[in-house]
């Protein structure tokens, strides 16, 4: 066991005393045998004397040096990695809701599916959490700034409307000024809260077309990473959709390689979803990921209530077999 898992590791200088108590009760038996052996009259010893019980006599003892061996770990501060709610963080949830997410390739269809899931993210993220929720089509709306109020983000969601057009880019650049306007207010002597942008998309950034233009999906992916803010991008739909528009039917189908750049040259990370209860399930990975972290916390519980519990059988026993304590 590594000393560098316990915070006062310096109480183990207590289990000296322990092994000192084992040992004084070691010696006290031998000495006790000792002067029983001094009667010259071994036949006479044994009709006055009390049957001996044994082995069992010393199951007292050993009980209570075990407790103390557990208490004397319990006062060592124990930690253990365990995982905990994140008191401060800024997530934006950044939706794409271009005409193609209209799509029924995904029952009902990619934008339902998609709120519904959205919703269940907002509904699920730990308190300490403040999300903000932005649409983008042809230009990009925060329609919530970064707040611990999931009712105001989930009747957000609830009101998405379609429009023409995928700039990704400004929906990325949007979810950048209001995490940063957030910070500035917040910000204390810890500095900014952590901040991440989950982006949800089906298609290719259309407007500008040029990823790596000043406004393009690329640019501001990179522009992230300079600003420490991963950009977790999940792609959401299948390669078989197709909607009408104006009379025509157009093929819209999933677009994995942009949304899978944009994560990594943010530093994020990319995800694929092709069904309604695939988006459900990296939402609830990402919630995992986003709401809580893991730290070295206080583990001495479970050890207290042993060592108590080790005692009060070693108490017990001890008057069952002799009437009296060890």
């Amino acid at each position: 066991m590594s000393l560098a898992g316990f915070s006062s590791p310096w109480w183990f200088l207590l289990l000296i005393a322990v092994a000192a108590v084992a040992g004084a009760y070691v010696l006290s038996q031998r000495q006790r045998r000792r002067r029983v052996l001094r009667f010259a009259n071994l036949e006479l010893l044994e009709k006055v004397a009390p049957k001996a019980q044994g082995w069992i006599r010393h199951v007292p003892a050993v009980l209570i040096v075990l407790s103390l061996l557990f208490l004397t770990v319990s006062l060592a501060g124990p930690t253990a990695e365990q995982k905990v709610p994140r008191n401060r963080a800024t997530v934006m949830l950044v939706i794409d809701v271009s005409l193609s997410m209209e799509a029924t390739d995904v029952a009902p269809t990619r934008l339902k599916a998609a709120q519904d899931a959205a919703k269940q993210f907002a509904q699920n993220m730990t308190p300490g959490i403040n999300l903000g929720l932005i649409s983008f089509a042809g230009t990009a709306t925060v329609l919530v700034n970064p707040t611990t109020d999931r009712a105001g983000v989930t009747n957000a969601i609830d009101n998405l409307k379609l429009a023409q057009s995928t700039a990704t880019g400004e929906g990325i650049y949007a979810a950048m000024q209001s995490i940063q306007s957030f910070s500035a207010v917040v910000g204390g002597a810890d500095g900014p809260p952590p901040a991440r942008i989950v982006l949800m998309s089906d298609g290719k950034q259309t407007v500008p077309e040029d990823l790596y233009a000043p406004r393009g999906a690329y640019t501001a992916a990179q522009a992230a990473k300079q600003a420490h803010t991963p950009i977790s991008s999940i792609s959401f739909g299948t390669e078989h959709g197709s909607v009408d528009i104006e009379g025509k039917q157009q093929d819209v189908r999933v677009d994995d390689e942009s949304l899978r750049e944009i994560a990594r040259l943010s530093g994020g990370e990319f995800y694929k979803a092709a069904s309604a209860d695939e988006l459900k399930r990296v939402y609830a990975d990402l919630g995992e990921q986003i709401g809580y972290e893991l730290k070295n916390a206080d583990a001495s519980k479970p050890w207290v209530v042993l060592g108590t519990i080790i005692l009060m059988a070693g108490a017990a026993t001890a008057l069952l077999f002799g009437q009296r304590l060890p």
